[in-house]
């Protein structure tokens, strides 16, 4: 059984639900038909009792593997915010909504993330009951870089970035600066399961497409296995960032603290200023805020309150902005459509931004039982 849209590809073989993500030109970043899609095949599935596990891929210009997905579909966003698309709103209901479906998804439900996984690729994999990555993942939350936040759940999984080698405060760095992670990197935060070596990628697909497999469990057991040599070697790299202060500096209260406590000559000192001077003074207090509220809810409660943060975002009425004088379509204005790299952030400092600026974002637009996502739980 297969089911082909123009941008993604499920079929069931054996037990198994396959998804190959098939928008290679945008790098597999969502569209608001691609949401759907995954939304309706995943909830098929859930309930069809002849599929016991479903594993996702993407793909890149030459074939499978090589990208899993960007994230949203920035132009669009752009373009509806400018326009008054109401479909803009569906959006991220609608995405958020299978963020959380494959949080609690009833069976495994397994992400190959080869390639870039970001924003919303990261939404679409870390509820994913094993995330496998490879020496070519390049991993990030860059979403402060375009005037907007690390959604998607960010709030909840970059708070609870752990491992023996995993800075407390790793989330915040993550999240400000927008660093890119290599694949194992990102096992050594507890934001992938298991490393493979991309050259085996092929072999592994074709090999769960033959097996008799007993159970959806067996299927996970099995990749853990396969990969345990590469896994065990990515846990034992030392990662770039090993001796940064990344507590000291990503601990402090405030961005304006840190944004001082980097005033220093070192090499990381310079590069992790320079990131944060980058992004969206505005949106880097707003994430600070997300992060550490996000870190101590659920899911469910994390997702309705970034529902009301993108919201915001679009529609910031207690800034009197709205549409083209707002962070996030000024953002992406300056990265992906105008492409001068030159965004007109309002306030440009760091240190203009103010709680009167940041505290309203965090104030729902809808009363708790009229909530897009109010059906979470």
């Amino acid at each position: 059984m297969s089911t082909y849209t123009i941008d993604v590809h499920a079929e069931r073989i054996g037990h198994l639900g396959l998804i190959t993500l098939n928008r290679p030109k945008a790098l597999n970043a969502l569209s608001l038909p691609m949401v759907r899609e995954l939304n309706h095949v995943l909830q098929k599935w859930q309930d069809d009792a002849q599929v016991w596990a479903v594993v996702v891929r993407g793909s890149n210009k030459e074939g499978p593997f090589g990208a899993f997905c960007a994230g949203g579909d920035i132009r669009y966003f752009h373009q509806a915010a400018l326009s008054g698309d109401v479909s803009l709103e569906d959006f991220f209901t609608e995405e958020y909504s299978l963020n959380h479906l494959i949080q609690n998804y009833a069976k495994p439900y397994i992400a190959v993330m080869d390639g870039i996984v970001m924003g919303g690729g990261m939404g679409i994999s870390q509820g994913a009951a094993l995330r496998v990555v490879t020496e070519r993942t390049k991993m990030a939350m860059p979403e402060t870089h375009i005037g907007l936040f690390p959604d998607v759940g960010g709030g909840y999984f970059l708070g609870r970035c752990h491992g023996a080698m995993c800075p407390d405060y790793m989330g915040e760095y993550l999240a400000l600066t927008g660093y890119v992670l290599r694949g194992g990197e990102s096992v050594q935060v507890g934001l992938a399961d298991v490393c493979v070596d991309s050259a085996t990628l092929t072999a592994m697909w074709d090999a769960l497409l033959t097996q008799d497999w007993a159970s959806g469990e067996a299927v996970v057991a099995w990749l853990c296995e396969q990969s345990k040599a590469s896994t065990a070697q990515a846990m034992a790299a030392t990662p770039t960032w090993h001796n940064a202060p990344i507590d000291r500096v990503f601990g402090l209260a405030t961005v304006a603290a840190m944004e001082q406590a980097l005033q220093s000559t070192d090499e990381w000192s310079v590069l992790t200023l320079k990131a944060l001077h980058h992004q969206s003074p505005l949106m880097l207090c707003v994430t600070l805020e997300q992060i550490r509220r996000g870190r101590h809810m659920s899911l469910a409660e994390d997702l309705r309150m970034e529902r009301d943060l993108v919201r915001h975002c679009f529609q910031t009425e207690h800034l009197s902005r709205r549409g083209e004088s707002s962070e996030t379509v000024e953002g992406i204005r300056a990265l992906a459509v105008d492409k001068d790299q030159a965004p007109k952030w309002q306030p440009a400092r760091i240190v203009d931004v103010t709680p009167e600026m940041v505290l309203p974002f965090f104030e729902s637009p809808w009363p708790l039982s009229a909530h897009p996502l109010q059906h979470l739980n």
